[in-house]
């Protein structure tokens, strides 16, 4: 009976599923598990039924009635005067006024505009539209007319949304009407009033709205002025719907009236935002023939025109010319200008007509600090552009929140998440509210570092500051998780992100088949492009080509490349080079050549890249002859090499023991500017300590520090390798070669010390990054007492272990069973204030379980509840980690602690936590 229930369709009574899913799993659960199953399940259900349903609005104890404890103070004799009123002012807002005269009609109208008065004069009160109407209807109650126009005035320029505009209409609309008998606050509206109203809506672009106000203001037999069609000529212009606006300015002609400036003006706003500047141009020119004079506006509506069109020079003539008309540039067109050189790359420019602003006693607003310092992030010029925002500040402009975004955004994209965050505490003490733009900064700073949990956490805290995440804070996230090969956790981001009403695009894709990819999943990225009717792009189609040569399969490559050709998409030169560096790695230099051929043919200039895929291949053969060949070509082709062209050559010299051939390369390659790389400094490493030199091999290293290149784990393993070859010959005699992957297996400790005693001998600095990779190899191999002594002799230094360092040694004592060591250590990152890896939680919370430590195991899954997303917790502790080993009691109880603790989940989740019980 209870397997019919499934019949039962998701109809959205979230009461109904709950208890369908209640009834239906009890049922089974009765006839197929045992008793504590059936009492975690009904725990469980517990926990889905408390988040299904949607909780009832909290009941706000305020205390004592404001509007009442108000209404009894305005009541008082002199109650201006009352040391009460002072008190309580600071804590009075615009909804407090709005209750107080709602529902208190009959007060004097004298005393509630007093009062209004009073808190208006505040510089942090701000009159609600709401408040106005309130206080309206006392005054025309009791028809105190004059100062009721002069208010209603005020309302309508008191909006700030469009929710307020729409607002203020339908309260003019009722006040205006004849036939709402209910409505007792009757007004008619003047022609002063429908003007205002005009240019309010204009302001928000309603123009729909704006047409009916028209319509109904003829009806009201007022007649329109210049006011008012310029209203309607500026909100459709707008809107570049200069046919429309054209039909207004016909309509004042017909009215006896002239266009003014205001008239063109608007003209000149509407061409350009057609992208139509050389009729807004004629627009300019006709002016003074039709006896209008230009103005300010005039000139910066043409001169940003210009500056969208990227026609900057024509922009600046404009600006030259203003004084002609006697004319002043404003602060918006000198950041307009500024703006457009800063877009194009003529900050040199941008910052001359910063320092004329002075000069011409125009001061920057925080529009225009933010315009340079977004320039200047871009430049990567942060400090400077920090400089400037302190700078700003000290003048008295305060930055918005768009200042800050471009510095938070800055930051994270060159890898400075802390000074990001630092930003982010000065821009909340301003009382700024981040907005989604301000996560999605972060959430990509953490996930380009490498800090895809820190990132998990913000979309938690978006959701809490009611923030609804885009597409792009999904792309970030899904993007951060694939670089970890979590694709589990990118497919449920695509899932959760469906759930919350945001579709994935492309390249919420392209990530995910591009982690495919890497891990030799093609067939399945392929298939998911297929499955999920995904509109593939270049990027995609250059993926899977990819993906395929990888793996050897070719003509599955070729078929693609013919599929992206038939389908209309036209390949980019990462994807020639693609199947070049593929069919040289299968030999067919013939099909890669006429590749090349084909690349000039459709007009491809042919990169470096190009050239360097057939220098490698030919120097794999040692055909250095044919190399230099192709590589001398490169300065007639006016193409420079990269550092990989040069490292291709030194290492086919190091190779064949040509170590002068290559230095003579290098040096070349220093002269020409290129800096080498961590793989260039790596292959002399190599060579020199292969022919036994191993002390150059080491001033090598020096070298590759003083440059600032940092040693990779390889170029460790590899001075590792030919350390123990040394010692082993000095032992025995007998010169033995090594294998580089062997190396984390059979070095001691004492090895670690001789690599560290060479380094500190050359003046080589010990950083926290050897260790790290030292440990991340030895714990590779799981020798976790070799891991703690090299631990313990970088603290004997002063050098504190970073995360990676810590979760290598956590991960391993865990893969060892030795729980209680990688408790300690986990405790030690908490301590630090380092965030422990989710996967570092899921191996110890299942090994303690596995172990039968099963409070410890509970413990410890608390203590991680705080500073991490919820969702990720259970996709990899729960689902990924306890029911995977079939710990399917423990995953129970575990739900039952998160429901405990009050976390919240995604309805998408919770569907998940169902599904994976076969429920």
């Amino acid at each position: 009976m209870c397997r019919h229930i499934f019949a039962l369709k998701w109809i959205g009574n979230s009461n109904l599923i709950v208890t369908w899913m209640m009834i239906r799993s009890t049922c089974i659960l009765q006839q197929q598990a045992p008793d504590h199953f059936i009492n975690k399940f009904k725990y469980f259900s517990s926990f889905l039924l408390h988040y299904s349903v949607p909780p009832s609005s909290p009941i706000e104890e305020t205390g004592e009635d404001s509007a009442s404890h108000l209404l009894s103070l305005l009541s008082l004799p002199n109650w201006q005067k009352n040391p009460r009123l002072k008190t309580l002012i600071p804590s009075i807002s615009p909804s407090h006024i709005t209750s107080l005269f709602n529902d208190n009609p009959n007060l004097k109208p004298q005393t509630a505009l007093s009062f209004f008065n009073i808190l208006s004069q505040r510089s942090n009160f701000r009159p609600s539209v709401e408040s106005f109407a309130s206080l309206l209807t006392i005054l025309i109650k009791n028809r105190f007319l004059n100062v009721a126009e002069k208010i209603r005035i005020s309302m309508v320029k008191a909006c700030e949304t469009d929710d307020d505009a729409r607002f203020v209409l339908g309260f003019l609309r009722k006040m205006n009407a004849d036939d709402d008998e209910e409505f007792e606050c009757k007004f008619k509206l003047s022609i002063r009033c429908y003007n205002t109203l005009l240019m309010c809506l204009s302001r928000f672009s309603m123009i729909d709205d704006m047409k009916y106000v028209f319509l109904e203001m003829l009806d009201d037999k007022i007649m329109p002025n210049i006011y008012t069609y310029n209203s309607m000529v500026n909100g459709y212009c707008k809107l570049g719907k200069v046919d429309a606006a054209g039909l207004y300015v016909t309509k004042i002609a017909q009215a006896g009236l002239s266009p003014d400036t205001h008239t063109y003006t608007s003209l000149i706003l509407g061409h350009c935002r057609n992208k139509d500047v050389d009729s807004a141009h004629k627009v300019f020119d006709v002016m003074p023939k039709k006896g209008c004079c230009r103005n300010e506006v005039s000139y910066t509506n043409l001169i940003h025109g210009f500056c969208e069109e990227s026609r900057i020079d024509e922009a600046l003539k404009l600006f030259h010319q203003m004084g002609d008309d006697n004319c002043f540039p404003t602060v918006r067109t000198f950041t307009v200008l500024i703006s457009a050189l800063s877009k194009s790359g003529r900050t040199a420019e941008a910052w001359a007509l910063y320092s004329k602003m002075s000069e011409k006693s125009c001061e920057p607003n925080a529009h225009t600090y933010t315009v340079l310092i977004d320039a200047m992030c871009k430049e990567k010029k942060l400090n400077d552009a920090r400089k400037l925002l302190y700078v700003m500040e000290a003048k008295g402009v305060e930055g918005t929140v768009v200042t800050y975004n471009a510095l938070i955004d800055g930051f994270c994209k060159e890898g400075k998440v802390e000074s990001a965050f630092e930003m982010l505490k000065r821009m909340e003490k301003k009382r700024l509210k981040p907005n989604v733009r301000t996560y999605n900064g972060l959430i990509g700073g953490y996930c380009k570092g490498d800090n895809i949990h820190k990132a998990m956490a913000l979309l938690d805290k978006m959701m809490k500051m009611k923030l609804s995440p885009t597409v792009i804070t999904y792309n970030l996230l899904i993007n951060g998780q694939c670089k970890h090969n979590h694709v589990d956790s990118a497919y449920r981001l695509i899932g959760l992100m469906k759930e919350n009403g945001v579709a994935p695009d492309e390249w919420t894709y392209s990530s995910l088949i591009e982690a495919l990819c890497k891990r030799g999943s093609v067939e399945e990225a392929h298939l998911l492009l297929k499955e999920k009717g995904i509109k593939a792009n270049e990027v995609t189609y250059t993926t899977l080509i990819n993906g395929y040569f990888q793996i050897g399969k070719a003509d599955l490559s070729m078929g693609l490349f013919k599929e992206m050709l038939t389908n209309d998409f036209s390949p980019n030169s990462w994807t020639y080079n693609v199947l070049i560096h593929g069919l040289c790695k299968e030999d067919k230099i013939q099909e890669a050549l006429m590749l090349i051929g084909k690349m000039i043919k459709i007009g491809f200039e042919v990169e470096i890249t190009t050239y360097t895929i057939f220098i490698e291949h030919l120097l794999k053969s040692f055909d250095f002859f044919e190399a230099h060949k192709l590589f001398n070509q490169l300065g007639a082709s006016g193409l420079k090499p990269d550092v990989c062209t040069y490292t291709s050559f030194i290492l086919a010299y190091c190779t064949q023991g040509m170590i002068k051939e290559a230095e003579d390369m290098m040096n070349e390659m220093i002269q020409k500017g290129v800096k080498p790389d961590t793989a260039t400094y790596t292959v002399f490493i190599d060579a020199y300590s292969h022919a036994g030199q191993i002390n150059c091999g080491f001033d090598f290293l020096k070298r590759m520090m003083d440059a600032g290149c940092e040693p990779s784990q390889h170029t460790y393993a590899i001075i590792l390798k030919h350390l123990l070859r040394k010692n082993y010959k000095s032992n025995t005699g007998i010169d033995n070669v090594i294998p580089v992957n062997t190396v984390w297996k059979i070095m001691e400790f004492d090895d670690a010390i001789e690599l560290f005693s060479e380094m500190v001998k050359r003046g080589c600095e010990l950083k926290v990054n050897t260790f790290d990779a030292l440990t991340k190899g030895l714990c590779k191999e799981r020798r976790l007492e070799e891991s703690l002594k090299l631990v313990n002799h970088m603290l004997t230094n002063g050098i504190s272990p970073n995360e990676s360092i810590y979760t290598s040694l956590v991960n391993c004592s865990c893969y060892l069973k030795m729980f209680d060591k990688a408790l300690s250590l986990v405790n030690n990152m908490v301590e630090n204030g380092i965030l422990v890896d989710l996967e570092s939680y899921k191996l110890l919370i299942c090994g303690l379980y596995e172990e039968g430590k099963h409070e410890k195991g509970e413990e410890v899954f608390c203590s991680l509840l705080d500073g991490y997303n919820s969702d990720e917790v259970v996709w990899t502790i729960l689902l990924d980690g306890l029911l995977k080993r079939g710990l399917v009691k423990r995953y129970f109880e575990l739900v039952g602690v998160m429901e405990e603790k009050g976390c919240h989940l995604n309805r998408y989740t919770y569907q998940m936590l169902v599904d994976q019980m076969g429920v």
